[in-house]
């Protein structure tokens, strides 16, 4: 049976990923989440108002995860400790790990994530853009909470200034609280642990990762509970918008690089060109001297003065 391709209904070329390619475009995108969380800094007064804003919300819905957690965490060092270590650094370990980790050894399932962490951060910047927030840590004592951060600073290599090392609080923007993107990479994190670990343990990991880092951004009084249903709110549209972004970026590459290599599932011949089955291009089987013609083969497909099946 001859196969056909209509002209422009083709498949978008794939390329193979390198990690020489993607470890800039990585950089690239973090450098800039991380530069517009500085640049677009906000108002102080809005940002405060902001905050209360969401805690008067926050109390209208009977919702008040903060306050205990933040007790509890400044009155237990064996909690608060550990608790700060783990905003401080996890956040920006464990995610790129599992990039790593997904891109060595799930290769078939890593720009998909990748395309979606991306998506998701992006959102999440315009998040700050718009909606500059107050951490809890930073509203006025009679708020009631306390900054662990601070409180604990002693221990760790961190100042007053959210998880910046001592020294350099000045160059991050501490009023990215709104959505929270320690909630939404930590989800995502455990998304791929639950989906591609394989084992058991991935499995936990995938429901205690993200639940244990919600639990630490509002116990350490950097979010409050609202900023971490944002940041689940935000990774759900990331997800749906992914694979718009994904068959965008095809498309560029395409007009980019016209001549990059075919992945499985593009079509060998195109332009209307005909071929029957088994052959990769039109009359393949005329290179091959002698080579009977199938029983279902038009003499075309045979090859020219080939004899016609008897009737």
């Amino acid at each position: 049976m001859a196969q056909t391709e209509t002209p422009g209904t083709g498949t978008v070329p794939r390329t193979r990923l390198r990690w020489w390619t993607e470890l800039p475009l990585l950089l690239l995108v973090y450098g800039c989440y991380s530069a517009g969380r500085l640049v677009v800094r906000g108002d102080v007064d809005d940002a405060v108002e902001h905050g209360l804003t969401l805690l008067r919300a926050e109390k209208l819905l009977h919702l008040n995860a903060e306050h205990p957690l933040n007790r509890l965490f400044t009155r237990e060092p064996w909690l608060g400790i550990p608790a700060d270590f783990w905003y401080a650094s996890l956040h920006y370990l464990v995610t790129p790990a599992i990039l790593v980790w997904l891109f060595r050894s799930r290769a078939e399932y890593y720009r998909r994530a990748r395309t979606w962490l991306m998506t998701s951060t992006f959102i999440g910047l315009i998040g700050f853009t718009l909606m500059p927030t107050c951490p809890p840590r930073l509203l006025a004592a009679g708020e009631g909470f306390v900054d662990t951060m601070a409180h604990y600073s002693a221990y760790g290599w961190w100042g007053g200034d959210a998880s910046a090392p001592r020294g350099l609080g000045g160059m991050t923007n501490q009023y990215a609280a709104m959505p929270s993107l320690h909630v939404g990479w930590a989800l995502w994190c455990g998304v791929m642990l639950w989906r591609h670990g394989g084992t058991r343990l991935t499995k936990v990991l995938g429901v205690v990762y993200p639940l244990g880092t919600a639990l630490v951004v509002m116990g350490t009084a950097n979010h409050y509970l609202l900023d971490a249903l944002a940041g689940v709110a935000v990774m759900g549209v990331g997800h749906l918008l992914a694979p718009w972004v994904t068959r965008a970026a095809d498309l560029v590459r395409a007009r980019l690089f016209p001549g990059s290599v075919r992945g499985a599932d593009s079509p060998v011949v195109s332009g209307g060109c005909k071929t029957s089955a088994g052959e990769r291009i039109p009359r393949q089987r005329e290179s091959r001297p002698g080579a009977p013609a199938e029983p279902d083969a038009s003499p075309t497909d045979a090859g020219e003065g080939a004899p016609a099946p008897a009737r």
